[in-house]
């Protein structure tokens, strides 16, 4: 069972008990313990003991009107929605483990990576691999300072300067943002819109070796954005504690969507 407490943030300020690791979390490239052989049905490779419903399609959403200049981009940490879903989004970019990649393809989650330069490094083949297999790429700035209180220089650098890093690696100029730590100011979504961010995205729930949450019920809801935390000195693998979130979020009736659907 997963325990909830309430945590400030799911990206390094702080830090959660982590527990024993279980049999049951256990997974590897074979499947969780005592399950091998199972290889024809993915859902048990990587220790679930059933498929996730699929994720419904969330209704067309009118196109921003950019006439006016950038908009100040939301700051969203849940979604209204009446679909069952939530959302599941890795930090940093610390932890590059090839089964990883393998269980992104088998269970076609759609995780979205926000990534830092400076802790990618030479790593950026690993989330082309991800990228190719249904996970998205957004920004976590260049060097994962805490932006809250910085000149707008220091921030708009950051923030466009991973933006063009991005740019220049995958062709792509992502959407979303999230600050490290979560931590923010006005000057920070200024800088945002002027790098061409739409929405600046924090967390309700974050996953590090136990599920918790920042606010509000202490218990998974459709619309939560998690936050699963960087594999620096965790007890559980990435995988690990990927297949320990599904089972949560299976066990209470929901999905996995894609969040650039959704913002």
């Amino acid at each position: 069972m997963l325990v909830a407490a309430v945590v400030l943030t799911g990206c390094a300020l702080g830090s959660v008990e982590r527990p024993a690791e279980k049999t049951a979390d256990r997974v590897g490239s074979h499947g969780a313990t005592g399950d091998r052989g199972m290889g024809a049905q993915p859902y048990r490779r990587w220790g679930l003991t059933a498929p996730l419903p699929p994720a419904p399609q969330p209704a067309a959403r009118p196109p921003a009107d950019r006439t006016a200049g950038p908009a100040i981009p939301p700051v969203v940490r849940h979604i209204r929605t009446p679909d069952k879903v939530v959302f599941l989004t890795y930090d940093d970019g610390a932890e590059k483990d090839p089964r990883f990649v393998d269980m992104v393809r088998e269970l076609r989650l759609p995780v979205s990576m926000f990534l830092t330069d400076s802790v990618v490094g030479p790593g950026y083949g690993h989330f082309a691999r991800l990228r190719s297999v249904g996970a998205s790429i957004q920004n976590h700035t260049l060097d994962h300072p805490a932006l809250r209180g910085l000149p707008y220089a220091g921030q708009r650098a950051e923030i466009c300067g991973q933006q063009n890093k991005l740019n220049a690696r995958f062709g792509i100029r992502p959407r979303l943002f999230r600050p490290p730590y979560g931590l923010y100011d006005t000057t920070t979504l200024r800088a945002a819109a002027d790098c061409g961010i739409s929405a600046v995205v924090l967390w309700r729930a974050s996953m590090e070796g136990e599920l918790t949450f920042t606010r509000g019920e202490s218990r998974l809801r459709a619309g939560d954005i998690v936050s699963v935390a960087s594999g620096e000195a965790a007890a559980l693998t990435l995988v690990e504690r990927t297949a320990r979130l599904l089972r949560e979020v299976r066990g209470r009736g929901l999905t996995v969507g894609k969040l650039e659907d959704y913002l």
